[in-house]
């Protein structure tokens, strides 16, 4: 087979609980405006929720109503996704954990990576997140 080429990653869905759930964490809590809402054309019964985390990409949430959270953490087995990171400028960075700590979102600290920080923390729905920042700017 021929090698199909890629070009970057177009969009990432999840599957989301109730609305405001996703409204909450993906706006509320990591700042990615929330740009459209549709039904999911595929299932009638959820809706499809955009959030844009601020570098041309989209995140989308599948959603319905019946589904409330369930914050069991996300299994760590082969073909599921192990964690979401997300870039996040210095100064930003160095507000992350007071941030979580006055929503109440428990968190890992920050982790020294080398050529990066990072720290880590779960959605509403068990997902891990990672916001990280480059100590210098890679190649």
């Amino acid at each position: 087979m021929k090698k199909l080429q890629v070009q970057g990653v177009h969009h990432i869905t999840l599957i989301g609980a109730n609305r405001q759930t996703s409204i909450d964490f993906w706006e509320g809590v990591l700042g990615m405006p929330f740009i459209f809402e549709q039904p999911n054309l595929d299932v009638a019964e959820q809706n499809h929720l955009y959030f844009d985390p601020g570098d041309g990409r989209l995140i989308t949430v599948f959603t319905n109503e019946k589904w409330e959270p369930d914050n069991t953490r996300t299994p760590e087995v082969i073909g599921n996704v192990h964690h979401l990171a997300f870039n996040v400028s210095s100064a930003t960075f160095n507000l992350v954990a007071t941030r979580l700590d006055e929503a109440g979102i428990t968190h890992s600290g920050e982790k020294d990576r080398g050529f990066m920080r990072s720290i880590y923390f779960r959605d509403p729905l068990g997902l891990l997140i990672e916001l990280a920042t480059y100590k210098f700017e890679p190649l």
